[in-house]
């Protein structure tokens, strides 16, 4: 079902509620935004990511909550970039440096929805040559889909020459509906992380995680991995010959609820927000402050436009963008 949720810059902002037995999910063509996604528990219905009510907040208070981050997600140092013998300046709108795409990106313009049955709905839009200065067209698809408990964002990517690409779905969890997530265990498939340097831009260098209070190879609660709260925003690099049968993340809360993450991508951006500061109420009233939720953004490495020897992220007609992901909540 599809209904009008608000309007922005003149156009409809429209939400897509997809339902699938005791699961309901949420998604705006504001952004691809997912906007809320419920689950039953046996003190009732719960909301396990961040967002809002009302529409109107999330232009103006929204971190980035639960968008379609691109053309290239992350940070791109200085926004900077050198493809075929030509210098790009891209906008930049995080201490100097160019974030999830720019100023607008994707994350705040509005797609073309449209419904296929009850549980699945198709997002498209197209990025004209030179939008937040990147070179080509791009023809953006993204299904999502849901399947009992488990969630997928299907993402393509066509351009009509070549450029860089890199989505990352932006949803923040918490699964037990309280005021931090820091009493969340995390297990990862990762053995190494790229280091950043001022800015959370790359040094370039592949590191062990081990010593770290990143290492999640075994299950940690983020608390007792990180007692002072030093929080966490770090590209983790996937172990490459994992079995992508399994997932590649696992996050549970004491309470019983558990996420279960699949992706084909190389990274996964590892966010725990220890500086959130929501001044106005989020789902059901609650307010987000530190460490209310917790991001894992499939996606390629940061700024890898600046380091040849990151995986590549540049798309063409031949060879478009393609991810698919997909999260479990139950």
């Amino acid at each position: 079902m599809i209904r009008k949720f608000g309007e922005f810059e003149g156009q409809d902002v429209n939400k897509a509620v997809l339902r699938n037995g005791d699961v309901s999910v949420s998604i705006l063509n504001y952004g691809c935004v997912t906007q809320d996604w419920r689950v039953a528990t046996p003190s009732g219905e719960r909301p396990v990511v961040l967002g809002f009510e009302a529409f109107d907040d999330y232009p103006a208070h929204s971190r980035s909550f639960g968008i379609l981050a691109g053309r290239v997600a992350n940070r791109t140092a200085f926004g900077r970039f050198e493809m075929d013998g030509v210098a790009y300046q891209l906008p930049v709108n995080d201490a100097g440096h160019h974030l999830h795409g720019g100023v607008i990106g994707l994350g705040r313009r509005i797609w073309r929805m449209e419904a296929d049955g009850d549980a699945r709905i198709q997002l498209t839009y197209r990025s004209p040559d030179g939008e937040e200065g990147y070179p080509g067209a791009v023809d953006f698809t993204v299904t999502v889909s849901l399947d009992g408990h488990r969630l997928t964002y299907d993402m393509s990517g066509v351009p009509d020459r070549p450029t860089p690409i890199n989505l990352a779905q932006h949803s923040y969890y918490n699964l037990g509906g309280g005021d931090h997530v820091r009493d969340h265990t995390l297990w990862l498939d990762a053995a190494q992380y790229t280091p950043v340097g001022p800015g959370l831009i790359p040094t370039g260098e592949i590191l062990p995680v081990a010593g770290t209070h990143f290492d999640f190879q075994k299950a940690s609660q983020m608390g007792a991995i990180d007692p002072a709260g030093l929080g966490i925003d770090l590209n983790m690099i996937l172990s490459p010959d994992r079995d992508h049968g399994k997932p590649a993340a696992i996050v549970t809360h004491p309470g019983g609820l558990e996420l279960k993450l699949w992706t084909d991508q190389p990274g996964l951006q590892v966010f725990n927000a220890p500086n959130l500061d929501v001044p106005v109420p989020g789902l059901e009233g609650k307010r987000y402050g530190s460490f209310c939720g917790l991001c894992l953004e499939a996606q390629h490495f940061p700024d890898a436009l600046n380091h040849p020897h990151f995986p590549s992220i540049i798309a063409t007609p031949d060879r478009p963008y393609r991810q698919k992901l997909t999260i479990e909540i139950g």
